[in-house]
């Protein structure tokens, strides 16, 4: 790897995927081998992505990952919010083992944004719908920026200290109650 480039500042994991049949409502029916297709796409990956970057990274590497907040049962999302929430367990192991490297490991949870990846959700708009007015700051599900600056930020040096954790960019609503 090293004859590409000397070192990796940071990586970020932007991969995500579940088949359509466990998503949608079909929690219930899903079966082991597309429910196993969705944690290894998107929990595994992230293990997997930080065992391949270590050779390059050194004391004060980051890891970002983006998610949607896997700890609650969203509507439609199913077996992919398992997966989300697998994703979340796998980064705080992630920060224990790397810590001892200075490596950082953190996620992005971000509200409904429309993506190529969202519109592959069915009922995508079921979460989208509502979270403009669940939101304290409000929501425009096509803006970008917000989430992009976060994942920037924690890939800088600005957060020395900060691992394991999932930092919300959502407008506010996941300290919302019902």
């Amino acid at each position: 790897m090293r004859e590409h480039v000397p070192h990796l500042d940071g990586v970020v994991h932007s991969i995500g995927f579940a088949p359509q049949s466990v998503m949608g409502g079909n929690f219930m029916s899903g079966e082991w081998d597309d429910v196993s297709t969705a944690v290894h796409i998107s929990s595994y990956s992230l293990k997997a992505l930080a065992q391949a970057a270590l050779p390059l990274m050194a004391k004060g590497s980051s890891i970002v990952g983006l998610t949607f907040d896997g700890r609650f049962a969203w509507p439609v999302y199913d077996w992919m919010g398992v997966a989300k929430a697998a994703m979340e367990a796998v980064n705080r192991y992630l920060a224990r083992d790397l810590g001892q490297h200075g490596i950082r490991a953190n996620l992005v949870s971000a509200g409904p944004i429309k993506t190529t990846a969202a519109k592959h959700i069915p009922g995508f708009e079921q979460m989208e719908g509502v979270w403009a007015d669940r939101a304290p700051l409000g929501w425009d599900s096509s803006a970008t920026e917000p989430t992009a600056r976060t994942v920037t930020a924690l890939l800088s040096d600005w957060f020395p200290a900060t691992t394991g954790e999932m930092i919300h960019v959502d407008g506010g609503v996941h300290a919302m109650g019902q």
